[in-house]
């Protein structure tokens, strides 16, 4: 899917299935990214143009939000009812207000929010915290070096929120949740995940290959946990007392121990 979208400063005719056609060309007008909506796959993409600088680029959040407007409201509708949303903001940066009022707007078109992709840390956190689910891309000016094997990592997400059912969180680095992680959630982190509080969804650490990752929780009940490629359960019969116990890799399968006898150099054995 191709980044960038310069189309014409006058508004596009949306097309029955979705695509932009292409209008009268305005010698006089600026080529700007704008908003843009795509039918994909049973899915709606809602596009909104880059965080630019430039002089005459619509950046400003009012220009989103009247682009925005006018692609839901402008001509025939090509969605079916209760269409998903998938929201790609890429860099631009949104705050929970902002993400909220996006949700209202398509709510009002009867149109539903599922998922968003950013490469912003704060707007991750936003759309966890308001309990839609997020994939956090990649970006090079935020990108560390992992000590571990040398693989880039993005810096650690960090979520004051409970992880409610339906939602999936997917993040390049370490992901850390203050609060519970819930039957039916699920977390997907490049890195280890973190869960202050009780794990009882689907939590992958080291999606992409790394299996000296960690899985660590106050109360380690989960539905299923993976590490690189290798998958544990839960056991049938759960403990009569919790305590904070870490997931990790040993000759070739999961281990889950107490903090207390968990040391990094089991890592290395």
């Amino acid at each position: 899917m191709n980044s960038d979208f310069p189309v014409s400063a006058s508004l596009p005719t949306i097309a029955p299935d979705g695509e932009l056609l292409p209008t009268t060309p305005n010698p006089d007008a600026k080529e700007v990214p704008q908003v843009r909506l795509k039918g994909e796959d049973g899915r709606l993409l809602l596009l909104l143009p880059p965080d630019l600088e430039s002089p005459g680029a619509a950046t400003t959040w009012t220009d989103v939000w009247q682009q925005l407007k006018q692609r839901l409201n402008a001509g025939e509708r090509f969605w079916q009812p209760k269409t998903p949303v998938h929201l790609i903001v890429r860099d631009r940066l949104l705050d929970g207000r902002q993400i909220q009022a996006i949700s209202e707007a398509l709510s009002e078109v009867d149109l539903e929010l599922k998922r968003i992709y950013t490469s912003r840390r704060q707007t991750a956190v936003a759309a966890a915290t308001l309990g839609f689910s997020v994939e956090q891309q990649s970006s090079i000016a935020r990108l560390n070096q992992s000590e571990s094997n040398g693989q880039a990592l993005a810096e650690p997400l960090y979520l004051e929120t409970t992880v409610r059912s339906g939602v999936e969180i997917r993040h390049p680095g370490t992901v850390i949740v203050l609060g519970d992680v819930n039957p039916g959630s699920s977390i997907i982190a490049d890195g280890d995940v973190l869960v202050w509080g009780a794990l009882r969804g689907v939590v992958q650490a080291g999606a992409s290959g790394n299996m000296r990752c960690l899985i660590m929780a106050l109360r380690m009940e989960p539905t299923q946990i993976r590490i690189g490629d290798l998958m544990a359960r839960a056991p049938e019969t759960p403990p009569s007392q919790y305590q904070p116990e870490v997931a990790y890799v040993m000759n070739g399968s999961i281990r889950i121990v107490r903090r207390t006898d968990f040391s990094k150099d089991l890592l290395f054995s």
